[in-house]
């Protein structure tokens, strides 16, 4: 068997210790542009124009969708308006018929009188007539 370890002629060779490879990586870095004060209110008044002009357009959506409602309610308001026309008219062509007229009349007690003239009232149980001349 070798002396391995007590002889230095026997001794392995160490390797010299090689020192960790560092990599050198390069990277390229960008810097932002930063935004300037002028693209900053720039930005703001254009969000702001478009919020002005949503709400307004909007706001006039709104108007037209009330002013629809309204013209609905007059339109069904019209109508009613119409039937109760037609049936007071209905009433006004059955009031005005003279049997209507008549059958009313004596239903009230009124009598028929059919001589020509003026009617008047003596004071007894007849009464006389004047005839215009």
């Amino acid at each position: 068997m070798a002396y391995t370890n007590g002889n230095l002629a026997l001794q392995p060779k160490k390797k010299p210790e090689q020192k960790p490879a560092i990599k050198q990586n390069k990277r390229v870095v960008v810097k932002r542009k930063t935004i300037t004060m002028q693209e900053k209110l720039l930005y703001l008044f254009t969000v702001i124009a478009c919020v002005l002009v949503a709400g307004v357009i909007i706001f006039r959506y709104a108007e037209i969708y009330k002013m629809s409602v309204e013209i609905k309610h007059v339109t069904s308001e019209y109508e009613a308006v119409n039937v109760e026309l037609k049936e007071l008219k209905k009433q006004v062509e059955m009031l005005s018929d003279p049997e209507f007229i008549r059958k009313m009349a004596e239903s009230q007690g009124m009598v028929n009188n059919y001589q020509p003239g003026i009617t008047v009232n003596t004071g007894k149980e007849e009464s006389a007539t004047a005839k215009g001349e």
